[in-house]
């Protein structure tokens, strides 16, 4: 891939010292404010030279993550795990998959990670299991009709043999939602729910064993001074048991696997369960959900702390789009006293350097497709612009690992070497989600860039990459990371991005610009030409240098309003 990106500079930063935010180490509710990094293990750092991501390498880089200045890390699936679905299918709640280390080397992470101030998030997942954990293993060894088949959704196939599955859901992966399994003797019997992979069983949420379960997981966790919980998923795990074929429209709640209202009870007992461990201790919900009403059902006091919002994730780079999205989401949130989250990347979806700059720039799982054009000096420069946009939203602020490089989506992996199940379950259409899992890059100037002692990763690096490391770009005012670094330093010390309330300014439809309390001004030019900017003291911070006093197209400033 050609990385011909122009280069970059931030304004100057000026502090000031009357300005004084939350000190997150010490917040019971920090998580309302927080800048919170998500680390997929198996592509952060590698401490035994295995080409894998571990826990020890995440420990030996936490100084780069107090130094990145964010108050929370969020561990996708570190358990033990047949990495179906990159660990989403899980084998044991309790225990550390031996590529990433052991429970002792957890324990030490969470403890090490505290003490520079940062907490940390795990990975729930309630939807499904692996096809390995036991009690998947009981069900198969137990047969039709046993007690242990009913903590999953096993059924008899449809048709005259019982050769089709029984119904017609779709797989989230592509294909049927069915699996069929056999007999000790081979002989084809009943068939299971997969929503995702078929290494991924669903689990039956009426089963007391299911609910009793996922409880003592969240103790054992939180014991271990965890102080928060991701659930993957969150939205899906209640079925009608009627398991009926699916409408082309349900009524709100009544859809046969979404947002079915007996989720609320679910959730509620998690907050009791989260709250007995202090007040501190938070529920993030990964919620898929187009209804705002809906989705903020799941953030009114007594049931998640906050959620995911992917609404503004997969917008498209538009001033209308963005802005429409912000309005919904703060409305939703503000009804139910709940803080917004902004997100621009995950280990999901297209990072951000590429998706902006295509010329549909919105986020899709559908319109994933291999050979899609992309410009990486406006794809740049636009991520530059929706990070101080993003940041300087009322709320939380999620980056995922690399983002913070200006890392783009690495679209030539050999297709022998994909991964993600979403590649073959697509017939081969789909590219998968490898591409923004590719190993970080920390040092050098070709793979491994420092990411561990071995010479292979086990998803392959680019050879390009020289130049987007993280000793590359350290001490460089222009780079990526300096932007990230000292935006969020100006995000934890200024006390109007986490207090200050959010006035709209009419800038034009093209521009999304709005104060925050009385000291800041944010100000995106989507215009396509420069931009005046409003009367101001000085910059805080531009994600692109001012031409003659000007803002640039497709960039963002900080500004001190004038008194």
């Amino acid at each position: 891939m050609n990385l011909n990106v122009p280069a970059m500079s931030t304004t100057t930063v000026r502090t000031d010292p009357a300005a004084s935010g939350p000190t997150p180490a010490s917040d019971p509710e920090w998580w309302r404010n927080a800048a919170i990094y998500q680390i997929y293990p198996r592509s952060f750092a590698d401490a035994n030279g295995d080409g894998t991501g571990d826990i020890a390498g995440v420990r030996a880089r936490l100084p780069y993550l107090r130094d990145l200045g964010v108050d929370a890390v969020w561990f996708t699936p570190w358990y033990p795990s047949p990495m179906a679905d990159g660990g989403y299918d899980v084998a044991d709640y309790r225990e550390v998959d031996d590529l990433f280390g052991d429970l002792t080397e957890a324990e030490g992470l969470i403890a090490d990670a505290r003490a520079l101030g940062i907490r940390t998030i795990l990975d729930v997942v309630p939807n499904h299991v692996s096809d390995q954990h036991q009690w998947f293993q009981d069900s198969l060894a137990a047969g039709p009709g046993s007690p242990e088949r009913e903590r999953f959704w096993f059924r008899d196939g449809g048709g005259a043999d019982g050769t089709e599955p029984p119904n017609g859901w779709k797989s989230e992966f592509g294909g049927p939602a069915w699996s069929r399994v056999a007999s000790p003797d081979g002989t084809p019997e009943q068939w299971y729910l997969h929503l995702f992979a078929p290494g991924q069983p669903d689990l039956n949420w009426d089963h007391p064993d299911v609910r009793r379960e996922h409880e003592d997981v969240l103790r054992f966790w939180f014991e271990r001074g965890v102080a928060g919980i991701r659930i993957d998923s969150a939205a899906l795990l209640a079925k009608d048991a009627g398991l009926p074929e699916l409408l082309d429209d349900h009524d709100p709640g009544d859809h046969p696997y979404v947002d079915r209202d007996e989720l609320q009870g679910i959730y509620r007992g998690w907050r009791q369960i989260a709250e007995s461990y202090g007040p501190d201790r938070v529920l993030i919900g990964e919620i898929w959900l187009a209804d705002a009403e809906r989705f903020a059902r799941y953030l009114r006091p007594g049931v998640l702390h906050s959620a995911f919002n992917f609404d503004f994730m997969t917008c498209a780079w538009s001033a209308p789009a963005l802005r429409g999205s912000i309005e919904r989401t703060l409305q939703a949130h503000e009804r139910v006293g709940a803080p917004a989250t902004w997100v621009l990347s995950n280990h999901d979806v297209t990072r951000p350097v590429t998706r902006y700059g295509r010329a549909d720039s919105a986020f899709s799982f559908d319109a994933k497709r291999f050979g899609i054009p992309t410009d990486l000096g406006a794809g740049t420069r636009r991520a530059r612009a929706a990070a101080l946009l993003a940041m300087a939203l009322p709320g939380a602020y999620y980056l995922f690992q690399g983002e913070e490089l200006g890392l783009p989506e690495v679209e030539d992996i050999p297709l022998e070497r994909i991964d993600d199940p979403m590649h073959a379950r697509s017939g081969g259409l789909d590219p998968g989600r490898d591409g923004c899992r590719v190993p970080l890059p920390w040092s050098g100037d070709r793979p491994p860039y420092g990411f561990g002692q071995g010479l292979e990763t086990w998803l392959p690096q680019p050879d390009d990459w020289a130049g987007l490391t993280v000793d590359a770009q350290i001490g460089d005012a222009k780079s990526m990371l300096e932007l990230y670094r000292t935006a969020l330093g100006l995000r934890r010390s200024h006390a109007d991005f986490a207090s200050g309330d959010l006035r709209w300014l009419n800038l034009g439809q093209d521009v999304i610009a709005f104060h925050r309390g009385p000291g800041l001004t944010s100000v995106t030019n989507l215009t396509g030409g420069r931009l005046d900017l409003p009367p101001h003291e000085h910059v805080w911070l531009a994600s692109a240098p001012l031409e003659g006093g000007r803002l640039p197209a497709d960039a963002t400033a900080w500004l001190r309003p004038q008194s």
